[in-house]
């Protein structure tokens, strides 16, 4: 299944210096998760700077920030790579805890296993009921990513594997490889950029249609000179002879 591509709406741009001629940015903030070694800086990195970084992780636990144009809207979008720890099942649920700091932080989640790593892969679901828990009554977007399509002689998980658990998670799945094709890795975030910025739009709109406006007060000074004049109509008025 691949997202439509959206490369036209959507512009990077090096975060321009505090000057009062920006409006302040809506902010978008988005957690990388997933096992480790499955290319999640690599993707951050990719789509940032189309540069491909190589099959390693060094920059893990780095927020990225860039300001970017998500058709039209100035946006103010921050990336959390996260350490890549959940691999293991004997430790999976003690490492997804330490991620609930992020889980919380975040808008949107791309969780990235590998199709070379079935490991990495079963580490989606746990990480994906994470999400949901810290976040029970919220729609924030989830993608299911699964990297390194390129290496089709290493695979261990199938396309229909990783189809079948986002369909049953209500998640959007997509298969990409991040060292030869840089237009699925931007479609990606492009993707979950939209759907962040239009869960804050229905929110911002939920909001102000609760608010109801405030009766106006009234004016006592006002009061005072209508009780006043209706006295004075009433003392002036004749009387009448029967």
């Amino acid at each position: 299944m691949r997202l439509p591509t959206m490369s036209g709406h959507f512009l990077l741009a090096p975060i321009p210096e505090s000057s009062s001629d920006y409006p302040l940015p809506k902010d978008i903030k988005l957690a990388v998760l997933g096992a480790g070694r499955v290319g999640k800086s690599a993707m951050i990195v990719r789509f940032l700077t189309k540069r491909f970084i190589g099959d390693y992780e060094p920059n893990t636990g780095k927020l990225y920030s860039r300001l970017v144009f998500v058709e039209g809207d100035q946006l103010s979008l921050q990336i959390q790579d996260t350490p890549g720890s959940v691999q293991a099942q004997d430790s999976l649920s003690q490492a997804v805890d330490s991620l609930s700091k992020c889980v919380q932080w975040a808008d949107g989640f791309l969780l990235v296993y590998s199709i070379t790593d079935y490991n990495s892969y079963q580490s989606i679901r746990p990480l994906y009921q994470q999400v949901r828990k810290v976040h029970p009554d919220s729609k924030v977007p989830v993608i299911i990513v699964a990297n390194k399509g390129d290496l089709l002689h290493a695979r261990q998980v199938q396309t229909h594997d990783g189809m079948q658990l986002a369909n049953e998670l209500g998640s959007l799945f997509l298969e990409i490889s991040t060292s030869e094709n840089y237009e699925d890795v931007c479609d990606v975030f492009q993707h979950l950029c939209k759907e962040v910025s239009k869960l804050h739009s229905l929110s911002g709109e939920r909001r102000r249609a609760s608010i109801i406006p405030r009766p106006r007060s009234p004016n006592m000074q006002d009061l005072k000179r209508r009780f006043k004049q209706a006295l004075s109509s009433k003392v002036k008025a004749p009387s009448t002879v029967g």
